[in-house]
């Protein structure tokens, strides 16, 4: 299978194509460590970008250099959820993600100190690829947990039809 060519602004990426599960490809994105390709895609999604929300929810580890990103050019503050609980954590909030799309559960971690951040705020959930939603719709409920409310998904990729509604700068070919 040929690469899945991708230009977005004046950046261009060759992709490859890697089998995910028994059903499904999908052109690997990676942005942690391509700082040209993060601020194209961001340049892109902040058009995509509510006009009133307070902050940006994410998760380790793609989503932590797109909502940097975001977050500059929003000046606003962003909150990520780890996949993993950390020692420092007191008094985390936790939610199961059921990933359809990498065929592995995982959970998500989210310190209360950065649950804090979410309560009472407008938050904007924002994702690398959204393929199925599962990522995203455990961070809503995060997000309800910490007392926040979810005003907007927002993706730089979307494959597919995912379970929410989320805009995406790019949507992948299924």
């Amino acid at each position: 299978m040929p690469n899945y060519v991708l230009t977005i602004g004046n950046v261009t990426r060759e992709l490859p194509y890697v089998r995910v599960n028994a059903n499904s490809t999908l052109p690997i994105v990676e942005l942690v460590g391509d700082w040209e390709l993060t601020n194209a895609v961001a340049d892109e999604m902040v058009k995509l970008l509510p006009k009133k929300f307070d902050v940006l929810l994410t998760t380790t580890v793609s989503g932590v250099p797109l909502a940097h990103a975001l977050a500059e050019r929003t000046r606003k503050p962003y909150v990520t959820a780890r996949k993993r609980r950390r020692t420092y954590m007191q008094d985390p909030l936790i939610q199961a993600v059921e990933s359809m799309t990498l065929g592995v559960n995982e959970t998500l971690w989210l310190d209360a100190r950065h649950g804090e951040k979410l309560k009472g705020k407008k938050v904007v959930i924002v994702g690398d690829v959204v393929v199925s939603g599962s990522t995203q719709q455990a961070l809503a409920k995060l997000t309800e947990k910490a007392g926040g409310e979810v005003v907007a998904f927002v993706a730089a990729f979307k494959q597919g039809k995912p379970a929410i509604q989320v805009k995406a700068a790019v949507e992948l070919p299924s």
